[in-house]
């Protein structure tokens, strides 16, 4: 294994340092009325859970737990403990609750394929029929699917049972058979009895097939979900020499450095806890507990590790997300498993961080970490968790979840030296006691970023521009339209041509000072003529100023905006 995070104290590339004094220090507590503190965003809506998914007299009930979500046409589903909501967000000032679905289980997390919604199920409370009595009915843990063609009246089609149930999954999609997805599920719960499945055993690593050390595969014909079946069971953690399935880590890990309080989860790695998959290029990163792993997905019904990585650092190795280019992928540790204050000016900043690494051969090079750069309360749960890329072109841009620590968006295309840019963030839960809320998932889905609060509902922000951020970087970010989004099953984003594409990249030259007087000058007066003459129908003309500047555009830091300039005189 590769040891990713071998540093001395002091020599900590790329963790971030927040700006004295920062807004986000000291903010009144309260459920529904904490204070807040916002930079370089506008937040645009916030909707309150809604009945039947919150408890009114406990907003810290575990039975009703916001958690996490995706977008499909102009629906966002968030999923909750006791079951799912949709809202539609096609005017995202003003979402819309569709429909709520109570269907207890746990964890909740969701993901949408065309006509179909995938939920996972962790706790012994879920039933195969979504009742609401825990002491009747068939157990379920799994994953369940259902038909969303009637986005008002959700129909549960298949429930596929699993040893583990499914603590996160992760739709895969094969590029070559568009009638077929796969998801992929990690389960990291205990294993069930063999009363309540047939089959499930817990029996060490060296004992006869037993149900830990492997992740589910599960094949679903798009046309007839209720098929949905395990197709392969694949051993992701196994020593290639010996052929041990607990061939990574093995516990338990004493960390580098005293914290004050011990690392939990210890780093044990039996299952991943969360897989991001990237089908356009082939490879998949696994969070995987005590390690963070790449997986080649081109065969999608048999995944097979090709590098790992590992930190002392880490307690347990979260979730991922690739940049766009697939040249870099970041890990988050989720270090006190969520529950804990792990965003105190006593903590490391490599602790309960993220890990950027570089991808190159395949292979996983470490480049930094980056954490929220400002401290949080002791009252309130703060650590890496789960975000999305926001597409802004030339650039690697992540919005992030930190539980109560709030929203961080933050520049990572030096990946040594990622920055943040703007931030949301509100007071804790409860002044007095620690009470877990915050966000689980914070996602950008076509030109806005949502947030999923724990305890307190659906958020929903726009960008503004900054010294970070330009408006047309912002507006070539909005243009990227998707059909559906999910974040653990990453698509290639690619930009159509536009004036904000190019003036997206001009901004970025003269950010860099690639482009000086009297060039800067000349730029701006042929992209005005030619946006003047677009407007106006004269298109040959537009076209024309458009060339007539890439051809003062010579030199070598100017050619991703030339090409933007000649890509978009080429579709006038």
């Amino acid at each position: 294994m590769i040891a990713a995070g071998v540093l001395l104290a002091g020599a900590l590339p790329g963790t971030a340092s927040a700006a004295e004094p920062d807004p986000r220090i000291g903010l009144g507590a309260g459920w529904l009325d904490a204070q807040s503190a916002i930079s370089n965003l506008e937040q645009v809506a916030h909707r309150d859970k809604p009945a039947g998914m919150v408890d009114p007299a406990n907003p810290g009930n575990g039975g009703f737990y916001n958690s996490d979500f995706a977008f499909g046409g102009g629906y966002a589903f968030t999923g909750n403990y006791n079951g799912f909501n949709i809202f539609d967000v096609s005017k995202p000032s003003d979402p819309q609750l569709v429909t709520s679905v109570v269907c207890p289980g746990g964890q909740g997390d969701v993901s949408v394929h065309d006509n179909l919604l995938f939920m996972s199920v962790e706790e012994t409370r879920g039933r195969v029929d979504c009742g609401t009595n825990p002491s009747v009915g068939t157990r379920f843990q799994g994953v369940r699917v259902f038909d969303i063609s009637d986005v008002r009246n959700p129909v549960q089609v298949a429930a596929v049972q699993l040893c583990r149930g499914s603590h996160t999954h992760t739709v895969v999609t094969d590029p070559d058979d568009a009638s077929n997805v796969y998801v992929y599920v990690s389960g990291t719960t205990s294993v069930r009895p063999a009363t309540t499945m047939a089959g499930c055993n817990n029996n060490p690593a060296n004992g006869e097939d037993p149900s830990r050390w492997r992740i589910d595969v599960i094949k679903v014909p798009v046309a007839a979900p209720e098929q949905a079946a395990v197709v392969n069971q694949p051993r992701l953690f196994a020593d290639p020499e010996t052929g041990r399935i607990d061939g990574l880590q093995n516990g338990p890990v004493t960390p580098r450095h005293p914290s004050g309080s011990n690392w939990s989860p210890t780093p044990n790695t039996n299952a991943c806890h969360d897989i991001t998959a990237y089908p356009e290029i082939g490879l998949a990163a696994g969070a995987c507990q005590g390690n963070g792993i790449l997986i080649d997905i081109s065969d999608p019904a048999n995944p097979r590790r090709i590098d790992e990585v590992s930190d002392p650092n880490f307690a347990y190795w979260h979730s991922a997300t690739f940049n766009n280019d697939g040249t870099k992928v970041i890990f988050t540790d989720e270090w006190g498993g969520g529950s804990g204050a792990r965003c105190r000016d006593t903590d490391q900043p490599e602790w309960g961080a993220n890990a950027i690494f570089d991808i190159v051969d395949r292979k996983m090079t470490f480049a930094s970490y980056y954490k929220l750069p400002v401290p949080q309360s002791l009252q309130e749960n703060c650590v890496a968790h789960n975000g999305s890329l926001i597409p802004v072109p030339g650039r690697d841009i992540m919005m992030q979840a930190w539980y109560q620590g709030g929203i961080s968006v933050f520049d990572f295309t030096d990946s040594a030296h990622p920055q943040e840019i703007a931030f949301f963030d509100r007071g804790a839960v409860n002044a007095n006691s620690l009470v877990l809320g915050g966000f689980w998932s914070a996602y950008w889905y076509n030109g806005s970023l949502f947030g999923n609060e724990i305890a307190r509902g659906l958020d929903v922000f726009k960008l503004t521009p900054s010294e970070h951020l330009s408006k047309a970087e912002i507006k070539a970010a909005e243009e990227v339209q998707l059909g559906q989004f999910n974040a653990q099953g990453q698509p290639k984003i690619t930009w159509t041509p536009s004036f904000a594409l190019a003036r997206a990249y001009y901004d970025q030259a003269v950010r860099a000072d690639a482009i000086g007087h009297p060039l800067k000058s000349q730029v701006d007066m042929f992209l005005e003529r030619a946006e003047g003459f677009a407007a106006e129908g004269k298109r040959s003309a537009a076209a024309a100023q458009l060339r007539a500047l890439s051809n003062k555009l010579g030199a070598p830091e100017h050619q991703t905006l030339k090409k933007a300039v000649l890509d978009l005189a080429d579709t006038l």
